[in-house]
């Protein structure tokens, strides 16, 4: 699925363990890999911000210093057999990945979300929510919740997958699909009924109004099993769920209930208002999941 991977580092404990992932993706995948640091200049002293919890923004250097300094994480990493290419680059974060990105034709992203506190937290969440947004390839973005370190091959058993019936979101259901199969795993693809309360009607409501709810909810469910109908499962079990709650808390919510492995959604669409709802809902799921999301665009 991955030939090119690419892994943006800050040299934050955030960005280690993204890097972590990126290198398991491309041993797996036997994929070529770029790890990229984008200072916002080079040889200008400016004095550290210290941290809370992520250590210190780092000295900028030369770009000599920075390529040595990429080339020890990726020691670090365990990425010195794939031949990893560091890449020092000077400017704008957001905009420099996504453009290295696409002029190295990468297929994959990997980026650590925001830290724990502090201007770290302000710095990294903010670039890799604009990344996620605008990056024409999948995003993998690993919480600080993930697993430090990745004994072996990344394969993810457990597998959510939220669906909107957006290009985007059906793009995802098909890496979804690709990654679960490969694990011979499962696959579980959620429907979130938004408009509907989530409560149950009391018994006193009108019984138009409770036989209504149960129609939409059969027909989700039918519209949820007539999309993967015609999906093999011999290689991977599908699950299919229909809940009625906002999108984002019940991902949220099952994800950490059945200590999913991956969410893989669609990222934001380029317009509409379903669209743009549901890429919300990526926001609020890429910065407050535990497990890595992997975002995808139509």
């Amino acid at each position: 699925m991955f030939r090119h991977i690419m892994c943006p580092i800050d040299f934050s404990d955030t960005s280690a363990r993204a890097l972590t992932y990126a290198t398991a993706f491309a041993t797996w995948y036997e994929a070529q890999l770029t790890v990229l640091h984008v200072a916002t200049t080079f040889d200008e002293a400016i004095a550290p911000v210290p941290v809370s919890d992520a250590g210190r923004v780092p000295y900028p250097g030369s770009r000599d210093d920075i390529i040595a300094k990429i080339r020890r994480s990726i020691e670090q990493a365990g990425a010195t057999a794939l031949n990893a290419r560091p890449l020092a680059q000077e400017g704008r974060a957001t905009e420099l990945i996504v453009k290295c990105a696409a002029a190295l034709k990468a297929d994959l992203l990997v980026m650590g979300t925001h830290g724990l506190g502090g201007f770290h937290r302000l710095l990294l969440g903010s670039v890799t929510e604009k990344v996620v947004r605008t990056a024409t390839c999948p995003v993998l973005t690993v919480p600080p919740a993930a697993p430090a370190t990745t004994p072996g091959p990344i394969v993810f058993k457990k597998i959510l997958c939220p669906i909107d019936y957006s290009p985007s979101a059906l793009k995802a259901l098909e890496y979804a699909l690709k990654l679960g199969r490969q694990a011979d795993g499962c696959v579980t693809v959620l429907s979130a009924l938004e408009s509907m309360d989530p409560e149950e009607p009391c018994e006193h409501v009108d019984f138009e109004i409770r036989t209504y709810r149960q129609r939409v909810i059969e027909q989700a469910r039918e519209r949820l099993h007539g999309q993967l109908a015609g999906e093999p499962r011999t290689w991977c079990a599908i699950e299919e769920i229909v809940a009625i709650n906002r999108a984002y808390k019940e991902i949220l919510q099952r994800a950490a209930a059945s200590d999913m492995d991956l969410i893989v959604m669609g990222a934001q669409g380029s317009g509409g208002i379903e669209l743009m709802l549901y890429g919300s809902n990526t926001q609020h799921v890429v910065r407050a999941a535990t497990c890595p999301v992997l975002t995808v665009r139509a």
